[in-house]
């Protein structure tokens, strides 16, 4: 979660005040509508009870470079940002993730700043048809375990950021499920529909 340097806020509690104060002036970037930066948008707007107007844009860079240039006023992205935020192009304010990022230890979780129960996590998976043979199944994810578990790969994603992690495809399942529930009535909420 960061926020252009031009903010007053240095905190999220601070930014929770700060739109209070601006009620229905306060901006949020997203690369998109629906996309997972929007959902979080959202889930923070419904949690402290702020009001923010959405502004959807084609991908993160046009949306960090309004961020950057203080056009709208937060920004919840990826764990790309922390290039900008060590290199003094915005402010952190926060990770939103459960626990502390290993990679940005010095930033607050959202929820430990202030907002209770805030817990946004990023992932990447991969999927196949319905009816691919569980021995396909099978050998994709022990490939994809066996490569996220060596040290260069793991080197790679920390430079970007990430953190890899390799779960069994009934782990997944009961991921998808878990999110489907966190995310449906937020989506009603917020009255989201896809163009």
């Amino acid at each position: 979660m960061v926020v252009p340097n031009s903010s007053p806020a240095k905190s999220v509690a601070a930014f929770i005040a700060f739109a209070r104060e601006k009620k229905g002036k306060v901006t949020f970037a997203s690369p998109g509508v629906g996309t997972a930066p929007h959902l979080a948008g959202e889930l923070f707007k419904q949690i402290t009870r702020i009001e923010m107007t959405h502004v959807p844009y084609r991908g993160d860079a046009p949306a960090l470079a309004d961020t950057i240039a203080g056009r709208v006023d937060l920004q919840i992205g990826g764990s790309g940002m922390l290039e900008q935020i060590r290199g003094g192009q915005v402010r952190g304010l926060g990770v939103t993730t459960a626990k502390r990022s290993e990679l940005a230890p010095e930033l607050p979780t959202v929820a430990e700043a202030g907002v209770p129960g805030f817990d946004v996590t990023g992932w990447f998976a991969f999927f196949v048809p319905a009816r691919t043979p569980r021995a396909i199944v099978e050998k994709i994810h022990i490939d994809t375990v066996t490569a996220l578990s060596d040290p260069a790969v793991k080197s790679k994603f920390e430079n970007i950021g990430m953190v890899a992690v390799g779960s069994t495809p009934e782990e997944l399942a009961a991921l998808l499920e878990a999110k489907m529930r966190k995310w449906r009535p937020v989506i009603n909420e917020a009255n989201i529909a896809l163009d």
